[in-house]
């Protein structure tokens, strides 16, 4: 029995060394390196912009949207808004009212008879868009005024093909998405420095049109599929946390999980389907895809191994009270989602970022991830 033990204990420590090591080794060179700021070596440019925005039953608002458009610190003369719309509810008679009478910035209207799903609606878009920069932004999110200049100051770099941005201010108050946004800022900007970031949002992200390519139809982490086959064509793809966005998420943690999920399936499936990239283009494929595996595949299942094993070996040496384990488990969860824990907040968000990704494995193995899913209204009522 003793030896049964101490061979668990020897297991758990190992599992939970060989966990941590890759987070040491980022946080390691985060503390020694000290990255800010995106490197690409900005400079002021003011290219053409066509502005994409997918719209599926937008009505309550895509108004709002559009004049968070027309507020941006940018000369409207040279922006045109290519919106891709599958609605079956009064947006697109919004959108053209809109734009009736005005001058600039310049519509296009892509109208699609029936919902395919949000990759296919992008291609097309991003076909229709004929300006030099390209960006991205969905209809749940408020863009700062100064995104299109930063991004274009990245893009001026002939180094840079795409540019993301930061989550500055969480709408509808999630602190637990908030606290992970700040983890993954700093993470995201240190890959930026060593070559390029993997993850890109769809609140805000920009792309130079030449380098545009097709997405998978059923992609549901387009935006991040696009930087990386950019990346994959040559041009580095940076975060920079100057280009500022604001984005709808739930507190609820129920309703949360179906968001993060969702999110984290896109981002699982991309890896697997790329997965010829590791070892390759520089550090992105030597160190910063390795560590997304890591972080997205690996982890979870030895972050879920650790726990099991804890519990087993709770219930070894103490009996019935071995099961506290899973039992301060659900303890730190329920805490962590009513944001309770003080200090111990961020550890949560990055715990509550695992414990969706082995969600989504799972969904995936059992043949989740649509690409086309429904409106989630109490997100509308928070962006509203």
């Amino acid at each position: 029995m003793r030896k049964l033990v101490r061979r668990l204990f020897g297991a758990i420590v190992a599992l939970l060394s060989f966990t941590g090591l890759p987070y040491a080794v980022y946080l390691l060179l985060v503390k020694v390196w000290n990255p800010h700021g995106s490197p690409a070596d900005k400079r002021p440019a003011e290219p053409e912009v066509s502005i994409v925005l997918p719209t599926y039953n937008e009505e309550r608002i895509i108004e709002n949207k559009l004049h968070d458009i027309l507020s941006l610190d940018y000369p409207m003369e040279k922006v045109e808004v290519v919106i891709v719309d599958s609605s079956d509810d009064e947006t697109r008679e919004i959108i053209r009212n809109f734009f009736t009478d005005r001058q600039y910035p310049e519509l296009t209207l892509l109208e699609e008879d029936e919902r395919r799903g949000l990759a296919p609606a992008l291609n097309d878009a991003y076909a229709a868009a004929e300006n030099e920069m390209v960006v991205k932004t969905d209809c749940d999110s408020e863009v700062a005024a100064d995104a299109l200049r930063e991004a274009a100051a990245n893009l001026a770099d002939p180094d840079i093909g795409a540019v993301t941005g930061r989550n500055v201010d969480v709408l509808g108050g999630s602190n637990v998405e908030e606290g992970y946004r700040n983890v993954q800022a700093t993470i995201q900007t240190l890959e930026s420095h060593l070559d390029s970031t993997f993850i890109f949002h769809g609140p805000f992200s920009a792309f130079e049109n030449d380098e545009i390519v097709q997405i998978d139809p059923n992609s549901i982490a387009d935006d991040t599929e696009l930087a990386l086959k950019i990346r994959k064509n040559g041009k580095r793809v940076v975060f920079d946390p100057d280009v500022r966005y604001k984005e709808a998420s739930h507190s609820a943690f129920s309703k949360r999980r179906t968001q993060k999920d969702r999110r984290a399936m896109g981002l699982i499936r991309l890896l697997l389907q790329q997965q010829d990239m590791l070892g390759n283009y520089g550090l992105y494929g030597g160190v910063v895809l390795p560590f997304n595996w890591w972080f997205m595949l690996i982890s979870p299942l030895l972050l879920a191994s650790t726990i099991g094993l804890l519990t087993l070996l709770g219930v070894l040496v103490a009996g019935p009270l071995g099961l506290t384990v899973p039992a301060g488990v659900g303890v730190f969860t329920l805490l962590g989602s009513r944001e309770r824990l003080g200090l111990l907040q961020s550890v949560y968000a990055v715990f509550d970022t695992q414990v969706s990704l082995l969600f989504a494995a799972v969904k995936l193995v059992r043949g989740g991830g649509s690409a086309v899913w429904d409106i989630d209204e109490e997100l509308r009522d928070v962006y509203e």
